[in-house]
Order: C-alpha cells, then structure tokens, then sequence
C-alpha cells in the first residue's frame, strides 16, 4: 500500500522516558505539519509515569509515588510503564479525514480488533473513555487507553494497552477520572503476549485502520483535545 510506505513504523526495544518520548512526538508533528518529515507509527514503553491530561483534576492524584508529567492531550490521569505497549500516532488529517471523533473511533476499533487476535473480547463502553473488557472477576475493567491531541490537524499521543504491567501502580490514581471500575491486562487473563507479537498483530492490521480514515462528518477545531 503506497500510503503505509509513506509512514516511518519505529519499535522501540527498552525503556524510553515519558519526557523523552514527548519532546519528540512534539517536534515530529510540527515536522509533519510543515511537510518536511514521514508520518509516525511509534511502538513502545515508559518508565513508571503518571501523566496529566488537560482536563485532569487535582484530587485524582491520590499516591504520586512516580514522575507526572503534564501530557498536553486530552483526557485526565494515566499510567504508563514497563508491560504497557504504548503506540504514538503522529498522522496528517490534513489529507484524510478532519474528524476528530472519526479518528478517535477509528483508534479505539484498532485495538479492540488485535485484542481479538488473541482471544480477548473488548469494546467501547458509553461515558467511559478506554478500552473495556471482561477483568477475571467477570466484571468490566479497563485493558487500553486513548488519549489524542491534535495541532494543525496532525495528531500527537494515541493509545496503550496492558500485557502485563504492574497493576497496582494504577492505585496511585484515579485512571481516567473512572473509579467505580477496576484496570485488567491480558497477563491478568491468563494470557501472555510479548511486546513483539502485539506490534506484530497490530501491525498487521494498519492498512484496515488507515483505510477508516475517511470522512465522518464535520468536526470542529474545539473538538481537538478529546480524551
């Protein structure tokens, strides 16, 4: 497919710092904006983080027991660290799709479908942001995330998932604003998945999430920081 060449696809092998990650995803989507630099897949972990959204309240930093970082995205408090795939998306809507919604569902279909890949039944679940699934206790708990911003309609940040994080790293905060439900991974189902193989089942699923990106409906630039 002529467009996916046309996207930088980048693994990253160990550790890279939130701070780190952000600069850099900063300058990419003003590179890409300017049209002097490739669009970005970015796959990859963090050091324990908590990150703030543009929307994050004070009182949901319960135990901020790592760094937090203001993130610039939409959305409240996340975790991010080792067993967590994170994926930055740096994408130019310019020349797709300028819905922010459309996106938005695009990415979260992305996920959902290669959580299937390995067994895993996950959904959107109305008024809550994320990716659900079934915990093993049988009740819904959360498996993903989504966090988007959006400057001169290149995207910045995207989505994580947990293979196997730490759980109890989640307890330093309310995720998401979200209390009445609890956070999963797929290690907690029972279900091992190296790094590899999720980028690799992902992966393979790029050119159904690019082809999504057509247009949804009218968006308005006040929609760009949807969580």
């Amino acid at each position: 497919m002529q467009e996916l060449d046309q996207i930088e696809i980048r693994h990253a092998k160990g550790l890279v710092p939130y701070r780190e990650a952000l600069d850099e995803m900063t300058a990419r989507n003003a590179a890409v904006a300017n049209g002097t630099a490739h669009e970005l897949v970015w796959l990859l972990e963090h050091p324990p983080v908590y990150t703030a959204g543009t929307s994050a309240a004070p009182d949901e930093l319960l135990d901020p027991r790592f760094d937090v970082v203001e993130a610039g995205r939409g959305g409240r408090y996340t975790y991010h660290g080792p067993g967590q795939r994170v994926g930055y998306l740096v994408l130019n809507l310019a020349r797709r799709a300028r819905d922010v919604r459309g996106f938005v569902h695009a990415v979260e279909g992305w996920v959902i479908e290669t959580l299937g890949d390995f067994g895993v039944s996950a959904w959107r679940a109305d008024g809550r942001v994320g990716i659900w699934t079934h915990g093993a206790d049988g009740g819904e708990a959360k498996i993903g995330a989504i966090g988007i911003r959006i400057r001169r309609w290149v995207t910045m940040h995207g989505f994580s998932v947990n293979l196997s994080p730490d759980l109890s790293h989640f307890r330093g905060i309310v995720p998401c604003g979200i209390e009445d439900y609890g956070v999963t991974s797929l290690a907690a189902l029972g279900i091992s998945v190296a790094p590899e193989e999720w980028d690799q089942a992902l992966l393979a699923r790029t050119e159904a999430f690019l082809a999504r990106l057509t247009p949804f409906g009218v968006t308005s630039e006040a929609a760009k920081d949807l969580p």
